[in-house]
């Protein structure tokens, strides 16, 4: 039986596709703004996506997508991907680096260009350079969340830098909720109930009671 909040992630990514595929068939883009080399970033549902424009309307994202575990028809696999294809991908950890038009990397969405550069120390190599990396690593790729993700793509293509600014924030956020002295001592008191439930106190629920709690506070 598939969980209930499965069905729910599906029901609200399938009716972001929707919304989206609407709305990426209304919009559209003068691609004489972008050149051979840029960085361009959209916001995707949950997170920002990052491609490098090639040129002539074309664009290569790292992209997570579930579909070619299934096939490899590329009239099939080479549709746009989406949400549902693409959190599956996630979960699956299989990804591609692919070129796709401005409108089905953008998905709808509002388009900036190469924001990137005011956020790192290095400059950014030459268009052509830029495009060139991107280009040579298209097709199937490694995929992490964390580790290895499109903005590591972009980053590395535009910087020579793989690094991720979503990475980094969401790794301080999680730092910041689990060590914390709210968490001390809310560990601190699911254990002391555990000890009282069970009624007894031996090394193997008193070390983790007094030794998880002291660990989070001093992280914190």
């Amino acid at each position: 039986m598939i969980p209930l909040n499965l069905l729910n992630l599906f029901f609200i990514t399938s009716t972001l596709d929707d919304e989206c595929e609407e709305d990426s068939g209304m919009k559209t883009y003068d691609v004489s703004l972008y050149k051979r080399g840029d960085l361009l970033e959209v916001p995707r549902t949950l997170f920002k996506h990052f491609g490098i424009y090639l040129g002539e309307d074309r664009v290569a994202h790292l992209i997570p997508d579930i579909l070619p575990v299934f096939t490899r028809e590329k009239s099939i696999v080479g549709q746009t991907v989406t949400n549902d294809r693409l959190i599956l991908g996630v979960l699956a950890k299989v990804a591609s680096v692919r070129v796709d038009s401005v409108v089905d990397f953008a998905y709808g969405a509002q388009i900036q260009v190469n924001s990137m550069d005011s956020m790192v120390s290095v400059q950014p190599l030459t268009g052509e350079e830029v495009a060139q990396r991107a280009e040579k690593l298209i097709g199937s790729v490694s995929y992490s969340l964390l580790w290895h993700n499109c903005e590591h793509f972009v980053m590395y293509c535009r910087y020579g830098v793989a690094v991720s600014f979503q990475t980094y924030q969401f790794c301080k956020d999680v730092r910041m909720t689990l060590f914390s002295k709210k968490m001390a001592f809310l560990s601190a008191m699911i254990g002391g109930f555990v000890i009282l439930y069970l009624g007894t106190m031996t090394p193997l629920t008193t070390i983790p009671t007094v030794l998880i709690p002291f660990t989070i506070w001093m992280a914190s």
